[in-house]
């Protein structure tokens, strides 16, 4: 043998256990079919039918159809075809038809109505008040406000109200209407709330806040009254939010008015013991008494120590009258402007003089100041509860509906034609995805 063949032979690849084992039964297999086959008869021609139904056996058991030996023969076209078209027809338009009786036949008309509303406000220009610390007292127009009614026309508590009112569970189930849409009147209140947030649709418009309401219902006039009662539990609901916001200011002005006059109280009550136990009315007028007697004893005193020097430099004995009584008066004039300057300054604070006009000072001028911010603050508090009386009177936050409820003319659902091509196309793309599966899972198989 070549180099070549044994390359070949050595490089060929070698089959796995399980086909070498099939491989193995075929070549014992084909001895006895040849043999089986010389002996076999041929069929009788009034024995065709029975030859046929060998002949569809053995295809079927074909041992040459073993994975691996021999591909599947191929379905003939036409028969693709017909077998296609038949799913076709079961599972697209059979569906589709059931699907037009139920929409052109039984399904009753529904009526909407649209109405669009608002939740408006009213801003108080209260920033002008002297403390800037209470503005918030101020009410602003928030989009929250429109969020918080969507919320509450989908609620329990509107449907309650509303069905108090008109009866929705009798409206909705009444004898006209086709089964698929009819409510039935004996479930709990749950079920008529998920059958209302079906029926009654309110949606936001993220920038201007408008509020659009959509209600569907079986007849006209019950959808108007529907949409027109849900306006009206909006608007007091809404009220009742603006009545809430106005007590609260009126409450909490009220409350800082009642703090600040309990200050400005409790100032001019300091300020009283302090005059009662100084004895001073006014310590800055005091000061300036003192101030001024000082300076007058300062002239006095140099006027006196002036005509001592005269009299000293005529000669004039020390023991003489006129020296010794000048010599007191300057020690008299000397101690008065002494003892006023220690009440003035802080050296008398340090020798405990009960009558330091300094600590005086500065007591009276904190108690001063304290009762001129309690004034200041009593003043202010006084403005805005003024004010927040004035914004009470007034409707702050209202409901401004700007598209009333109108009675429809003519039925919007359930769109006959718009359902029906809906349903054939959803149809068909099912179909024609589990054909695509099956066909996959098929090829894989072969």
């Amino acid at each position: 043998m070549s180099s070549d063949d044994e390359v070949k032979q050595a490089t060929r690849v070698r089959p796995s256990p399980s086909v070498q084992s099939l491989m193995d039964l075929a070549r014992r297999s084909v001895p006895d079919l040849r043999r089986n086959a010389e002996t076999i008869e041929p069929v009788a021609p009034g024995r065709r039918l029975g030859g046929a139904l060998v002949e569809r056996a053995r295809r079927t058991l074909e041992w040459t159809r073993l994975p691996g030996l021999r591909p599947r023969e191929a379905r003939p076209p036409e028969r693709m075809a017909k077998r296609l078209f038949r799913s076709y027809c079961l599972f697209a338009l059979v569906p589709t038809a059931v699907v037009g009786l139920y929409v052109f036949v039984i399904a009753s008309p529904q009526y909407i109505v649209e109405s669009q509303f608002a939740v408006r406000g009213n801003v108080e220009p209260m920033a002008s008040a002297e403390l800037g610390l209470h503005t918030d007292l101020i009410l602003k127009h928030n989009s929250q406000d429109s969020f918080i009614l969507r919320d509450y026309i989908g609620s329990r508590p509107m449907v309650e109200a509303v069905d108090a009112k008109l009866g929705l569970a009798k409206m909705f189930s009444e004898g006209g209407i086709d089964f698929w849409a009819r409510y039935d009147a004996d479930q709990p209140v749950e079920k008529l709330v998920r059958y209302w947030r079906r029926h009654v649709i309110p949606q936001i418009d993220a920038i201007s806040g408008v509020i659009h309401l959509k209600v569907r219902a079986f007849k006209p006039e019950d959808a108007v009254a529907i949409s027109q009662e849900v306006i009206a539990r909006s608007e007091t609901l809404v009220n009742g939010i603006s009545r809430r916001a106005q007590e609260d200011m009126i409450t909490n002005a009220k409350k800082e008015v009642e703090q600040t006059a309990e200050r400005l109280k409790q100032a001019r009550v300091a300020l009283q013991e302090f005059r009662n136990r100084w004895g001073i009315i006014d310590p800055i007028k005091s000061a300036e008494a003192a101030v001024t007697t000082i300076e007058l004893l300062r002239k006095d005193k140099i006027k006196a120590e002036n005509d001592l020097r005269v009299l000293r430099d005529s000669k004039l004995d020390e023991k003489s009258r006129g020296i010794q009584v000048l010599v007191a008066t300057v020690g008299a004039l000397d101690g008065q402007i002494k003892d006023l300057q220690s009440r003035l300054t802080t050296d008398g604070i340090v020798s405990n003089s009960e009558h330091n006009l300094t600590q005086a000072l500065l007591e009276y001028e904190s108690l001063m100041v304290e009762q001129t911010v309690a004034e200041k603050l009593n003043a202010s508090m006084q403005l805005i509860l003024d004010r927040a009386r004035i914004a009470a009177a007034k409707q702050q936050i209202y409901l401004a509906t700007f598209v009333p409820p109108l009675l429809p003319t003519y039925s919007e659902y359930p769109a006959p034609f718009y359902a029906l091509f809906a349903a054939l196309f959803c149809f068909t793309v099912l179909w024609s995805s589990v054909s695509l599966v099956t066909a996959a899972v098929n090829d894989n198989r072969l």
